[in-house]
């Protein structure tokens, strides 16, 4: 039986205050050094711990002889990273040797303490299995986001769908004018725009929830429960069908429940049972006031707020004063805010992971190196073009990340040449095809094997289609797999993607006239989403101003210089 399956088998993580073998301290990216320590046990309680864990393994380790006698071995798993199984020998009273496993797959399946326990690992096999098929993350999430996180869970399951709590806030609602602030107040969150952007918003909504001690509901709409296993334990995080504002789908900028023209139109009420805030790229200068301080004192006084939205809006979250501090708090790393929140959130269903677990161990597994490539072209036409071909080319040559062809010299097979595969991610299959047959038809100069691969191939982006949907999701999956990565200039799906997988990628510079930009790529100062339509308003001086120039952990964005993003101070 291999890793994969021994993790997959492997026992519930013991809860708080069970006590767990200790296990050597991790070491770099990559792998992990030293020997596991073992606990003084008596001989029968090794014994037992010797038949737990040949069950649990099939007793294949004994019949393969694969740790008998042996040091502590580490075995790897996808590249050698997360998910090394570190074993210890030691020696009963009557001189039997017993092989016991440390509690870093503990650790591990957990992400360090980011998910929790509690959850049936059968109803959602990619939360503990991605440790499988991702290396080590080097970004540690905050002993304070830990803590915020299993409180949160308990928020979500006291006050979530079907409670009393829920029950008592939606008889409110239904109730209207006169509604007060309960123990329970909820965040909606609705389903708009493409996957990209939806996955973005979320992260958004949810630490926004996160700071105002909110409920998160999301809308089961475009699939979204198709999607996405349930994040919280022991609660549903889907907004039931029957919630009593019918039409809060259909709100939009000029909807006279939103937030911006209530504050347009002075209608400001002193306890409504609900706004709507309309967060999308078309939103007003009056929207654009929930950033500002004096603004969220009124919102903390909403039991229900319906939220609709298409952007990363937590640069701008950042500039609040009165959340600094406990941002600061949960991300002292502030480009790591998606890598954590994202992690946490987004584990893709059965049905996708099937997709990607698939695709990963046919095409990618046996690799010494894997390459993603992104591309996305905002054009009416279908393409390929040519000059996103030839930009594609010049980035990847240029920073040395696929190695340049021989044209002179016969195509001689090297077995054991070193063998990387590239992941290509597009709605058109001409970019794939054309770089494929370029390595097929000439050998590269340092002798490396390259072999490329596409999922899929949609030609249009179709938001609506529940398999397009899967097939999306999947692929931003196996995208956030790579060790090497470059994506597309304004591109919610390589912004996932990036986020994911802990990576500063080499962005691809957007076309002007159908030219490829020179130079045509630049690695972006962090991992972190752009946040596409921030609001440029001091809400002191209330004057407008550049709010990329207010703290030093803000800045502008590689591809859209209007844009916001999180940026660690370290990195300057």
């Amino acid at each position: 039986m291999d890793l994969k399956e021994r993790i997959r088998r492997s026992p519930t993580p013991p809860t708080q205050g069970e006590e767990l073998l200790a296990a050597s301290p991790a070491g770099p990216r990559g792998g992990r050094k030293g020997r596991a320590v073992v606990l003084p046990l008596s001989a029968a309680a090794l014994v037992a711990c010797a038949v737990v864990l040949l069950l649990l393994a099939g007793g294949s380790a004994a019949r393969r002889g694969q740790f008998v006698g042996a040091d502590p071995t580490v075995l790897p798993s996808r590249g050698g990273g997360v998910g090394d199984l570190h074993l210890s020998q030691s020696k009963s009273n009557d001189g039997e040797n017993v092989t016991i496993a440390s509690s870093e797959v503990v650790n591990d399946k957990l992400l360090g303490g980011l998910l929790t326990t509690g959850f049936d690992e059968q109803s959602c096999l990619s939360r503990y299995q991605s440790v499988l098929y991702r290396k080590a993350s080097s970004h540690f999430p905050s002993a304070y986001l830990l803590e915020r996180l299993r409180e949160h869970e308990a928020l979500q399951k006291k006050c979530g769908p079907h409670t009393e709590s829920y029950k008592k806030a939606i008889e409110q609602l239904k109730a209207g004018q006169g509604a007060k602030v309960m123990e329970c107040n909820y965040l909606v969150w609705v389903a708009y725009s493409g996957l990209g952007n939806r996955i973005l918003t979320m992260a958004s909504a949810f630490l926004y929830a996160i700071l105002t001690r909110r409920v998160l509901l999301v809308d089961s709409d475009k699939g979204t429960a198709d999607l996405f296993c349930e994040p919280f334990p022991e609660t549903s995080w889907l907004l039931p069908p029957k919630f009593p504002i019918k039409q809060f789908k259909n709100f939009s900028n000029g909807s006279p429940e939103s937030y911006g023209n209530m504050l347009k139109n002075k209608a400001i009420r002193s306890n409504p049972a609900f706004l709507y805030l309309h967060m999308a790229h078309d939103y007003s200068d009056y929207d654009k006031l929930f950033f500002c301080e004096d603004n969220q004192q009124y919102l903390r006084n909403i039991p229900w707020l319906i939220l609709k939205s298409d952007n990363y809006f937590v640069p701008s979250l950042f500039l609040i004063p009165a959340y600094q501090e406990e941002l600061t708090r949960l991300f002292p790393q502030r480009d790591s805010v998606f890598h954590h929140l994202g992690r946490y959130l987004f584990h893709p269903s059965n049905v996708v992971w099937g997709m990607v677990t698939r695709y990963y161990d046919s095409y990618l597994a046996r690799a010494d190196e894997r390459l993603g490539i992104q591309i996305r072209v905002f054009d009416p036409e279908p393409g390929p073009f040519q000059h996103v071909l030839d930009q594609v080319l010049a980035c990847t040559l240029k920073e040395n990340l696929l190695p340049a062809i021989n044209s002179k010299q016969p195509i001689v097979s090297t077995r054991h040449s070193r063998l990387k595969s590239v992941l290509i991610t597009s709605l058109n299959s001409g970019y794939y095809e054309k770089i494929r047959s370029m390595y097929w038809e000439h050998p590269t100069t340092n002798g490396e094997m390259i072999s490329f691969h596409q999922p899929s191939h949609e030609e249009h982006q179709n938001s609506d289609k529940k398999m397009h949907n899967m097939k999306a999701w999947a692929e931003i999956y196996l995208l956030s797999l790579s060790d090497v990565m470059v994506t597309s200039a304004w591109s919610t799906f390589g912004y996932v993607a990036q986020g994911l997988s802990g990576l500063r990628p080499w962005l691809l510079f957007k076309p002007e006239n159908r030219i490829a930009p020179d130079p045509p790529c630049r690695q972006v100062l962090s991992m972190e989403p752009c946040f596409h339509a921030p609001p440029f308003y001091d809400c002191k001086a209330k004057r407008g101003a550049d709010t990329g120039k207010f703290v030093p952990y803000v800045s502008h964005c590689e591809d859209m210089s209007w844009g916001l993003k999180l940026v660690d101070q370290s990195e300057w």
